[in-house]
C-alpha cells in the first residue's frame, strides 16, 4: 500500500469552504512528510451506478461503466488514507459526492473490498450553524454506516458552518481541527 493521502473533493467549487479545509488538512499532512493528492470530482466524468451487478461477478474487476471512476479505483486502492470532503446541500452530501460513493460498490463489497483497514477522514461544511438543522448530521451518520460496513477506520470528522464561499477561514477552531486531522493521518502512515 502506498503511503499516500487521497483527498476526494465533492464540492462544485474549487475554492469553496470544503476546499479550504482540505487545503489546511493537506498542510498538516505535508508538514509531517505525507504525500497528498486531491481529486476534484466535479471536473470528472462520473456517471451514476446502474445497478447492473457486473462488478460483483467473480472474474470482473472494476465497473462496467467506462468513465473516470475506473481511474479513481486504482488511486483509492493505492492510498493508505482517504479524505472525503463535501458541502451539505439540501440536508445531505453533494450530488457529486453521492455519485462517487454509490460507485464504490464495485470495490467495496466482499472479497473486492479495498477499504478494509484504511484510515478515512471526513470534512463537511454547511450554512446553518446547527448540524441537525443543516442536515450535516445525516451525512455524518451516513459516513459512519459506510465506514462500518467497509471495515474502514474513521480517523476524524471535521465539520463547520460557513454561509458564504471562503467564510470558513474565519472559523479558527475548525481550521485548526483540519490541520490536526492532516497531521494525524500522516502520523498513522508511519505506524505499521
Amino acid at each position: 500500500m502506498d503511503d499516500k493521502i487521497l483527498i476526494i473533493l465533492g464540492s462544485p467549487r474549487k475554492k469553496g469552504n470544503s476546499a479550504i479545509l482540505t487545503n489546511k488538512l493537506s498542510e498538516g499532512a505535508v508538514e509531517l512528510g505525507a504525500d497528498v493528492e486531491s481529486v476534484y470530482l466535479n471536473g470528472l466524468d462520473i456517471k451514476p451506478c446502474q445497478g447492473c451487478e457486473k462488478c460483483q461477478e467473480e472474474t470482473f474487476s472494476g465497473c462496467a461503466i467506462e468513465d473516470d471512476m475506473n481511474q479513481l479505483y486504482l488511486k483509492l486502492q493505492e492510498a493508505k488514507s482517504i479524505v472525503i470532503a463535501s458541502p451539505i446541500y439540501w440536508f445531505n452530501i453533494s450530488a457529486q459526492t453521492k455519485i462517487f460513493i454509490d460507485r464504490l460498490y464495485a470495490v467495496g463489497v466482499g472479497s473486492k473490498n479495498i477499504f478494509k483497514g484504511k484510515n478515512i477522514g471526513i470534512i463537511l461544511t454547511f450554512a446553518d450553524p446547527d448540524p441537525f438543522i443543516s442536515g450535516a448530521v445525516n451525512a455524518l451518520r451516513s459516513f459512519q454506516d459506510i465506514c462500518r460496513y467497509l471495515g474502514a477506520n474513521i480517523t476524524g470528522m471535521v465539520y463547520g458552518s460557513a454561509n458564504k464561499a471562503g467564510e470558513i477561514k474565519n472559523n479558527y477552531a475548525v481550521m485548526e481541527k483540519a490541520l490536526m486531522l492532516g497531521r494525524d493521518l500522516a502520523q498513522r502512515m508511519t505506524i505499521v
